[in-house]
């Protein structure tokens, strides 16, 4: 299929807004033989991404998926963070990204008590409709903090955040906030009674400096991302979490009411529901390791190995 997508660069706030006229322009298409205008009215679906690889593989994955379908699709990619995604969907300079449920909640409501994904999705329905925005279906993958251990750690009988009273006292590896958030050292006591802890901040939020301290034994317990290549790399293990200390953080894509067609909701609603958390390990990996494979390649790959290409 041909593809009348247009990439951008990285983008800055006073970029993303400069840029708006020139961006719309380029996503129209007079040629008749382009691939049919999404249903709304508007012209081709611009796909966004944050900051991130992580982001544009989910990104490269929603923008094939959909001219898969024969929908005109471009991209405007490595846009920044929610402060500047949220008014791009506002303004129409793009109409669709994929989203963090439990980060996106936050952004609207910053002291929301939602913990699993139907809790999380619930609310964020209302959220965002506010915007003119909606979410679509939430996949099983998730990229979230969680409590990880070495797999020697875990052969101790710590299969779960509970687990580590087993091990107490201990040092936890994480980031300089991880010492008051309420998932972090607050929340480990009072709701797992995990208290005779050393915390040590660690500022890569859960990179390869965590990542070693973990290896080490440095620390004991890290907290690192569930999509990090590390995890497998390292054979570490995720602590199973019963109580839902750490809210939800499934894939889900965010889009413009504006462009939303039952056609589009269809296709994205496919992904979502191939996509695990193993999926974003592994393509993290391909795009992150030393294979450095395209974002655009690893996407176009996965939806040939789901059937969705």
């Amino acid at each position: 299929m041909t593809s009348f997508r247009n990439r951008t660069g990285r983008i800055g706030a006073v970029t993303l807004a400069a840029g708006l006229v020139l961006s719309l322009a380029s996503c129209s298409s007079s040629d008749p033989t382009a691939p049919p205008k999404a249903d709304g009215g508007g012209d081709a679906v611009v796909v966004g991404s944050f900051a991130f690889p992580e982001s544009e593989i989910l990104g490269e994955i929603y923008a094939q998926a959909l001219e898969a379908k024969g929908i005109d699709v471009t991209t405007k990619f490595n846009i920044g963070p929610r402060q500047q995604t949220i008014p791009a969907l506002q303004d129409g300079s793009i109409n669709l990204i994929p989203e963090y449920n439990g980060n996106l909640l936050a952004y609207y409501n910053p002291d929301y008590t939602e913990r699993t994904t139907d809790e999380v999705n619930g609310a964020l329905s209302d959220a965002v409709a506010k915007d003119k925005l909606r979410v679509l279906d939430s996949a099983e993958a998730e990229d979230k903090d969680a409590y990880v251990v070495t797999s020697e750690t875990a052969a101790k009988g710590i299969s779960s955040i509970g687990d580590l009273t087993k091990i107490e006292p201990f040092k936890l590896g994480a980031n300089p906030q991880f010492g008051e958030l309420g998932y972090g050292i607050p929340g480990l006591k009072s709701v797992y009674k995990v208290s005779d802890v050393d915390f040590v901040p660690i500022e890569d939020f859960g990179g390869p400096d965590t990542v070693k301290a973990l290896v080490d034994d440095s620390v004991q317990v890290a907290d690192i991302y569930t999509t990090s290549p590390a995890l497998t790399a390292e054979k570490l293990v995720v602590l199973d979490d019963p109580e839902n200390l750490i809210s939800a953080q499934n894939i889900t894509p965010l889009i413009a009411d504006s462009v939303y067609s039952d056609e589009i909701a269809s296709a994205l609603d496919a992904v979502s529901a191939a996509l695990t958390t193993d999926d974003l390990i592994a393509l993290r990996d391909r795009v992150e390791g030393d294979e450095k494979a395209s974002a655009a390649t690893a996407a176009k790959d996965w939806l040939a190995e789901k059937g969705l290409d």
